[in-house]
């Protein structure tokens, strides 16, 4: 079994009790202990995390299509261990899903999650003129221990409107991820495009990511933009 902790906020603990599995991203280990020798082994995934070889090319294939493509490592723990992972000093959101639970969240920003985790790539909408995509990473929970580790560029807030009931937008550049107690918790894509974005004297809020009160949802947030095109 596998036990999430951060450290100073930058850091992903894990703490693996007897043998496990763990999928992260490609070379965010930094460290790792355990008695009587190393246990613990590292294996780049080729197609991705499905343990069927057609479901896992198939989700390859849609995930570079869909530009959420995401370069996965499997750690493979056999015995007790400690082990850390990070990456670029971004910090790090431990959040653990209840089975039939789902979270959707940018590839980018997916740091680590145990294999009580199905992953799985969703169409969420048109494009945009963002470095959002079409598509959205999804991460389901389907036993009792489903950790997802998230990353953010910088501190992150959470947004939430389950109580209030109130609509909640969001700059897809900033977003990491959602998730929502019931039905579709898509957000809709709004845009504010006018000619003064042909001339160049847009405000540079140009869409965002839309939640109704209807959609009971809690959204995180990154203080950071993703770059857009050029």
């Amino acid at each position: 079994m596998l036990k999430f902790e951060t450290v100073n906020e930058l850091t992903l603990k894990v703490t693996c009790s007897g043998s496990d599995v763990l999928f992260t991203k490609a070379g965010s280990f930094i460290a790792g202990e355990s008695q009587n020798g190393k246990n613990y082994k590292f294996e780049k995934l080729l197609l991705g995390p499905q343990n069927n070889l057609a479901q896992a090319a198939l989700g390859s294939l849609l995930r570079r299509v869909t530009g959420e493509n995401l370069p996965l490592m499997k750690v493979t723990m056999n015995g007790d261990s400690v082990t850390y992972y990070a990456n670029f000093g971004q910090h790090v959101v431990i959040y653990k899903l209840a089975v039939g639970e789902t979270v959707s969240v940018e590839s980018e920003n997916i740091l680590a999650f145990t294999q009580d985790c199905k992953y799985d790539v969703r169409f969420i909408g048109v494009g945009i003129i963002s470095q959002k995509g079409l598509a959205t990473s999804t991460l389901t929970g389907s036993g009792n221990n489903a950790y997802v580790a998230v990353l953010s560029d910088g501190n992150p807030i959470v947004l939430s409107n389950v109580r209030s009931r109130s609509t909640l937008s969001v700059d897809p550049d900033a977003v990491i991820c959602w998730m929502g107690q019931s039905g579709n918790c898509d957000p809709s894509v709004r845009t504010d495009l006018s000619w003064k974005n042909l001339i160049g004297q847009a405000s540079g809020e140009s869409y965002a990511f839309e939640w109704s009160g209807s959609q009971p949802v809690s959204v995180i947030v990154q203080p950071s933009e993703r770059r857009g095109f050029q």
